[in-house]
């Protein structure tokens, strides 16, 4: 394979629509030879921005901004620097610590009309998938780096992928590109960085081909991993609460063991949060599922807690302490109105709901429960505490104290979107207001 505008353009073309380019640029040689190759492209070159991550951990970084602003400068390609903090949090790893900074930096730029593009390749994904067999990954893991993927709200693609390190090299050469040495990438301290200088020379030595053969059977697993995803997937979203957010235990243990864990593993996904570990999964078995319905065991796992309700498997957000005595006016109630650390009252007109007279010219206020609230709702006699109604509709208890509770003229006229009260209920053909209540996630 020889590396050429032509290459570059056929990997990007199946997948490019006219989207602007997120070029990952660290000034070592691979991205700097994708960004030469992007950049030879006349119909990719205005819409190219190279980006550089300022980690703050190495005593050249400045220097390293500068070198890639001038490269960039050279090629008549935009450029932007995006500092982070990439110190490690306890438990964390250098290398995940800037690993997860550098990809959350790209996350919050990254837009729809968007294509990020990284300069791994084959030699990457060879060391990927190897140091997720020696940690004991799964089939997700030894599937190692997709070449296309979803990414925030836009797509990430690694179009060398397939090309190894010593072609990307004698490009770098042949077109006498300058690139920085990281000096870190020599401490072997860092597990990668011990592979790459200790182990692979060895078995490259012994399998001259080992990249392109692990990166066959990383093929192999990415597509066994597709099948079975999309089958617990399937599963999964018949025993999914979309309302509620939980799924259904009373429905996954009607599966065998194997495919409950893949279904919980979908569910997360599918929640946006990454896979579990061997030890939390087993957690959520032993310590939840296993767990008499009225106890209350939680799973911490990835900044949230996983909890069971009755027949619900929860996954909760680690809150911060609650402020019960806030008091939010509604001034411009035709607008959606953000509730501090608690989701956002949207509304809209429908046939049912708040009388939207009496919504319009009352002073609209969201409180929180105290304790002791009643409220008379339509269609139903007697008045009703809100602890007795939230029972009733199996509102988990850890959401009771975030309901947000609407007043009107400090009457009790609605309690989130579940109820409203009777006093202000919309008769038969009256407009009126419908409330929602989109939830933080």
């Amino acid at each position: 394979m020889k590396l050429s505008s032509s290459f570059i353009a056929s990997q990007l073309l199946p997948f490019y629509v006219n989207a602007n380019l997120v070029v990952g640029y660290s000034g070592g040689v691979d991205s700097h030879v994708l960004l030469h190759l992007l950049a030879s492209i006349p119909e990719f070159k205005n819409k190219i921005t190279a980006i550089y991550v300022h980690h703050g951990l190495q005593i050249c970084a400045d220097d390293w901004a500068v070198h890639c602003q001038d490269c960039s400068a050279v090629l008549g390609v935009k450029f932007k620097v995006i500092r982070v903090n990439g110190q490690a949090a306890a438990g964390e790893s250098p290398e995940e610590a800037a690993r997860n900074a550098r990809y959350q930096a790209f996350k919050e730029i990254l837009t729809e009309t968007d294509m990020l593009l990284f300069a791994q390749h084959r030699n990457d994904q060879l060391e990927t998938v190897l140091l997720q067999l020696f940690r004991g990954a799964g089939l997700k893991g030894l599937s190692g780096m997709p070449t296309k993927t979803t990414f925030a709200a836009g797509v990430l693609l690694r179009p060398l992928l397939d090309v190894s390190q010593e072609e990307i090299k004698q490009y770098a050469l042949q077109n006498q590109l300058q690139w920085i040495e990281d000096p870190s990438n020599q401490d072997t301290q860092f597990d990668r960085n011990f592979l790459r200088q200790e182990v692979m020379p060895l078995l490259e030595q012994r399998w001259p081909s080992l990249d392109k053969t692990v990166a066959r059977v990383a093929g192999h697993c990415a597509e066994a991993q597709t099948v079975l995803s999309a089958n617990a997937k399937e599963q999964m979203l018949r025993i999914y609460e979309q309302q509620k957010r939980c799924l259904l235990i009373s429905g996954l243990l009607q599966h065998d063991v194997l495919m409950q864990q893949w279904i919980v593993r979908e569910w997360l996904d599918y929640l946006g949060v990454r896979m579990p570990s061997v030890k939390v999964l087993q957690a959520i078995f032993q310590d939840i599922l296993a767990a008499r319905q009225e106890a209350n065991p939680i799973v911490r796992h990835d900044g949230f807690e996983i909890q069971r309700y009755r027949d619900g498997l929860y996954l909760v957000a680690a809150q911060d302490p609650f402020d019960v005595s806030q008091i939010f006016s509604w001034g411009d109630t035709s607008q959606p109105l953000r509730l501090d650390n608690n989701g956002l009252l949207q509304t809209c007109i429908a046939q049912q709901g708040i009388a939207a007279d009496l919504w319009q010219q009352g002073l609209v206020q969201i409180k929180y429960r105290q304790g002791g609230e009643k409220i008379a709702l339509a269609n139903r006699s007697g008045r009703h505490s809100l602890k007795k109604l939230y029972q009733e509709a199996g509102v988990a208890p850890w959401l009771r104290e975030r309901m947000p509770v609407i007043y009107i003229d400090d009457k009790i006229a609605a309690i989130a979107d579940l109820w409203v009260g009777k006093d202000f209920y919309g008769r038969a053909g009256e407009s009126c207001i419908k409330l929602t209540w989109q939830q933080s996630p």
